[in-house]
């Protein structure tokens, strides 16, 4: 279960970054509270996930993995552009997760 809360707590992760350039392009008030609730939302998942799975582990999960899904979210929704290296990077990054999932004690 605290895997399943983990994958939620990246996809907020990604939600929170995108919002927050998303926000800054409306300019409202209303648009500013989405990151703010969003923050929240996603320190708590991420807490609630820490309860079954070791700091580290989750930390390094949430973050590599909100990473990649921010630039990837980044290209689709803002016409971010990435070069071929950073694409190379990203997919160490990903490897990385991945292993890191592998090979976690719970």
């Amino acid at each position: 279960m605290s895997w399943l809360i983990l994958a939620v707590a990246v996809v907020t992760e990604i939600c929170w970054a995108l919002s927050l350039k998303w926000a800054a392009t409306i300019a409202t008030w209303q648009a500013s509270s989405v990151p703010i609730i969003l923050s929240f939302v996603n320190m708590g998942l991420l807490a609630l996930a820490m309860r079954g799975l070791p700091a580290g582990t989750a930390y390094a999960i949430w973050t590599g993995a909100g990473a990649i899904g921010v630039i990837i979210g980044g290209v689709i929704l803002f016409g971010d552009k990435v070069s071929g290296v950073q694409a190379c990077f990203m997919a160490v990054t990903v490897v990385g997760i991945v292993g890191t999932k592998i090979f976690a004690q719970a």
